[in-house]
């Protein structure tokens, strides 16, 4: 079957740190672009980061630069975000999405793969 897995969310004081995973069963990462997007209460699902397998580039939405690094490591075939300097406006459902055409921060759906998502609650 094939599906993507998060993991890693939790609840964090502002100013700390969480790590997430995302593991990849039934295909292989490296002919997918893979992102992270969130979806706070009430709102849209948004961009976060994204990279590129076969090149390892990355881009990162603004209100996250600078504090989230995403990275992959093809052997797991996990992709992971450190986030750093959580804030409260973090606080949302993270989930991993995987598309063999491209990933763009502004295209929020219609992913090939996308898992259930993982809760990151940032307290103030």
């Amino acid at each position: 079957e094939v599906q993507l897995v998060e993991s890693g969310g939790g609840l964090v004081q502002a100013g700390g740190s969480l790590r997430l995973s995302c593991t990849a069963f039934g295909f292989t990462f490296d002919e997918y672009e893979i992102g992270w997007f969130r979806q706070a209460p009430g709102k849209e699902r948004e961009g976060v980061s994204c990279i590129d397998t076969s090149d390892g580039a990355t881009d990162y939405a603004d209100s996250v630069k600078g504090r989230f690094t995403i990275s992959i490591n093809n052997a797991k075939n996990t992709v992971y975000l450190q986030m750093n300097s959580l804030k409260p406006e973090d606080t949302a459902v993270y989930y991993c999405a995987a598309d063999q055409w491209g990933i763009s921060l502004r295209v929020a759906y219609g992913m090939d793969y996308i898992g259930k998502g993982t809760l990151v609650t940032v307290s103030s």
